[in-house]
């Protein structure tokens, strides 16, 4: 009988990948993945369910989701052929790279958000990483250089970005815009904390896509909703990709559900934003902490401890945060804003730990 080896099937490219495993750890307070830390308000949890039906659970979903690509593009302005709903903004980023991207390159702006290059490996496409300004702004002349170079297919520009928490300028948005053919995605998934949509350019420049999410700002994280705008012929080109029913029924009456209660989620965003300035200001104040300027619904800093020395402490404590120490970033991390008492007892902890 011949013998199987799963590792001798799996692509040789992918080898070095490591399965994403977050940690767990039972009865600390989490404030590690940006999430909302507010429960789903139980009045539009009641209203989701009343306006479920019995065929919800045995029928397939709307394949296209129209009904939340109407709401969308209310709420954006944006047609409804410019709107394309997926499983999260990890499914769009997917698809974006399997669809445009195979076989040629990606430029990403690091430090950013890592499933960019995950996802552009999985679809056979070349990450290739531009490194960002002392500042954490980005590296315009040698992104506009690199772009120009080879088979550049895709630019991700997250914005805010994710871990350094600040926003790329229309300028330079412009700039690179006028100076590639690539499609240029713009991710906007914490864009309703603070700064400055880009929206409005794709008046202008056909080859911007923007990218949004239910996870962060409208607290849908364990749902999985997310949406990309973009010119009806990207649209098109990943309509042939996406999976035919990417988007569960119930998922997708969540996403309508908040938009049909925008009033209720902006006053969570507002608090959220509030308690964000006042955890800011409050780690600024405390000595051999460096923070960085935020706009979006966490809090990038460092020490003169170890960053990892400092993520296991906290833990002790019973909190956990992101240790996002790497190239660029060394000795950073990430909190995500909490609730009152989950920010009071990071703050107690940390100022343990530091002194």
């Amino acid at each position: 009988m011949t013998a199987f080896n799963a590792s001798s099937l799996a692509r040789q490219d992918l080898k070095n990948l490591k399965p994403y495993e977050p940690v767990v750890l039972p009865g600390v307070i989490r404030m590690d993945a940006n999430e909302s830390p507010f429960d789903f308000p139980k009045e539009i949890n009641d209203y989701i369910y009343r306006n479920m039906h019995p065929q919800s659970f045995n029928r397939y979903p709307d394949p296209m989701a129209q009904d939340l690509r109407a709401a969308l593009a209310d709420y954006t302005g944006a047609p409804v052929e410019c709107i394309l709903v997926g499983n999260g903004s990890d499914e769009i980023i997917l698809n974006l790279a399997l669809t445009f991207a195979t076989g040629g390159n990606v430029l990403i702006p690091s430090p950013t958000f890592s499933m960019y290059e995950v996802h552009s490996l999985v679809a056979g496409a070349h990450a290739k990483f531009i490194p960002r300004n002392h500042d954490f702004s980005l590296n315009l002349d040698q992104m506009i250089r690199e772009a120009k170079i080879g088979d550049t297919r895709l630019i991700f520009v997250c914005s805010p970005n994710n871990p350094t928490a600040n926003e790329a300028t229309w300028g330079e948005l412009e700039s690179l815009l006028q100076n590639t053919s690539a499609l240029v995605i713009v991710d906007e998934a914490y864009v309703e904390f603070g700064g400055q949509s880009c929206l409005p350019l794709m008046d202008k420049y056909t080859n911007l896509a923007v990218m949004r999410s239910f996870s962060k700002s409208f607290g849908l994280a364990g749902l999985r909703v997310g949406y990309l705008i973009a010119h009806p012929t990207v649209i098109d080109q990943m309509s042939r990709v996406k999976q035919p029913f990417n988007i569960n029924s119930f998922s997708q009456k969540a996403a309508l559900a908040v938009l049909e209660h925008l009033p209720l989620f902006k006053e969570l965003i507002a608090d959220m934003v509030y308690k964000r300035d006042y955890l800011w200001k409050q780690m600024n104040n405390m000595r051999e902490i460096e923070v960085l300027e935020t706009i979006t619904n966490f809090i990038t800093f460092k020490t003169a401890l170890s960053a990892e020395e400092i993520h296991q402490q906290l833990i002790k404590q019973g909190v956990l945060i992101r240790n996002i120490s790497g190239p660029g970033l060394e000795n950073y991390l990430r909190v995500s804003v909490g609730t009152d008492d989950e920010n009071k007892t990071f703050l107690e902890s940390l100022l343990n730990v530091v002194g």
